[in-house]
């Protein structure tokens, strides 16, 4: 059976586990799953580019950021922040203490600190690695589901054997994961020197 949409992978679980009672529980594997998977993927497909606002010294990131990649504010010419820890940027603060470009940003919280505070308001770009946007009946495929179904289905497996009390499952799906999960990030070594395939998304926030 082919795998493009949240309804067939639900069925596909069922079948593998050959039961017909798990309506309920296996949208909650799917979900285990994809969290599992944002943590260890990091893909040219999850690159996002958002514009940004940046006119206070705190702003919220974005809701699906799992990690930046390049954050810049679109000076003449642009000056790259740079990352510092939260300790760091204390420190910097005492050394940037007038309002100006920010040169520095940190995470604190669900928030990015820049440093110095903005003197006004600027316009910046943020790269990110952004979540795989998760399955449900409203969103019913997305971009690795369509690529990569077999991944989806033993990710979704692995999650679910804790629930069922098979553990000697969890070690075969186990295996068949990490092996699918080395394979695709050989290929995606491959596409990024064979060709560029940076696919990258432009969205706002602020």
């Amino acid at each position: 059976m082919a795998i493009s949409t949240y309804s067939e992978l639900r069925t596909t679980v069922a079948d593998f586990l050959n039961r017909d009672d798990l309506t309920a529980a296996i949208p909650s594997f799917i979900s285990l799953a994809e969290a599992a998977l944002n943590r260890r993927l990091r893909s040219p497909e999850m690159v996002t580019r958002a514009t940004v606002t940046i006119d206070a010294e705190y702003e919220n990131r974005p809701s699906d950021w799992m990690e930046t990649i390049r954050y810049q504010v679109n000076t003449n010419p642009i000056t790259v922040m740079e990352f510092v820890t939260p300790e760091e940027a204390i420190i910097q603060k005492t050394k940037f203490s007038a309002a100006g470009v920010p040169m520095f940003f940190s995470t604190v919280g669900t928030q990015f600190q820049h440093v110095p505070a903005p003197d006004g308001s600027y316009t910046g770009e943020l790269m990110y690695y952004a979540r795989v946007a998760g399955l449900s009946d409203s969103n019913t495929s997305n971009w690795l589901l369509t690529a990569n179904p077999d991944i989806y289905l033993y990710a979704t497996l692995v999650q679910s054997a804790p629930y069922l009390k098979e553990d000697e499952r969890i070690g075969v799906w186990s295996s068949i994961l990490d092996r699918l999960m080395a394979e695709y990030e050989v290929a995606e070594q491959r596409a990024k020197t064979g060709s560029s395939r940076l696919a990258s998304r432009t969205r706002t926030f602020g």
